[in-house]
C-alpha cells in the first residue's frame, strides 16, 4: 500500500482544495450531481459543488462522513461513508480519484484506509457498487476477496468488516 495516500476529514479549508483538485482532474458529472448549464467548471457549477458538500457533510446534521484523499501531500480526490438506512450497521462507499492520479496505487490505498475509518465509525460491513466497465473498482474488490455480483444495471457488493 502506498504510504503517501492519507484521509482527512472533510473540513471548510479541505474543501476548497477539493474543489480545487476535481475543477484540475475531474468532469463535474464524476465528482457531483447534474447542474443545468453549460459544460465543464462554471462558476455555477463550483457553487454546486462547494453546496452539495457542505450540504451532505459539513452541515449542522451531516448525512455522511466526507474525507478529502491526500498523496504526497496534495488532495486529489474524496471518499465517502454514507449510512443506508434500511441496513442497519452498513455504510455505503464512495471514492472519486482525480485522473492524473488514478492507476498509481492510490484507489487501493483509499480502499484500505476506508474500511479502517468505517469500522473504527462502527460499521458493520460497507455497501459499494460500480457499473460494469469500471475495472479499477472491479480490480480493487477482486484484490480484497470480493466478488461484485449484479445489481440492476450495475454491479454491487457488501464488504463484511467483522470476521465471524
Amino acid at each position: 500500500m502506498r504510504s503517501d495516500v492519507t484521509l482527512h476529514p472533510l473540513d471548510r479549508t479541505l474543501l476548497t482544495d477539493l474543489l480545487l483538485a476535481a475543477v484540475e482532474d475531474a468532469e463535474p458529472l464524476e465528482v457531483m450531481p447534474p447542474v443545468e448549464g453549460p459544460q465543464g467548471w462554471t462558476p455555477e457549477r463550483r457553487s454546486a459543488f462547494l453546496r452539495f458538500h457542505e450540504s451532505r457533510s459539513l452541515g449542522a446534521d451531516p448525512v455522511e462522513i466526507t474525507f478529502a484523499v491526500a498523496a504526497a501531500g496534495r488532495v486529489v480526490g474524496a471518499a465517502r461513508l454514507c449510512p443506508v438506512e434500511k441496513r442497519a450497521g452498513t455504510a455505503e462507499a464512495g471514492v472519486w480519484i482525480g485522473r492524473s492520479h488514478r492507476g498509481a496505487g492510490v484507489g487501493g490505498a483509499v480502499l484500505e484506509l476506508l474500511l479502517d475509518r468505517a469500522r473504527a465509525a462502527g460499521f458493520t460491513s460497507v455497501y459499494v457498487s460500480t457499473t460494469p466497465h469500471n475495472l479499477a473498482v472491479r480490480a480493487l474488490m477482486a484484490g480484497i476477496g470480493v466478488d461484485l455480483v449484479r445489481d440492476g444495471e450495475g454491479l454491487a457488493a457488501y464488504v463484511e468488516l467483522i470476521k465471524a
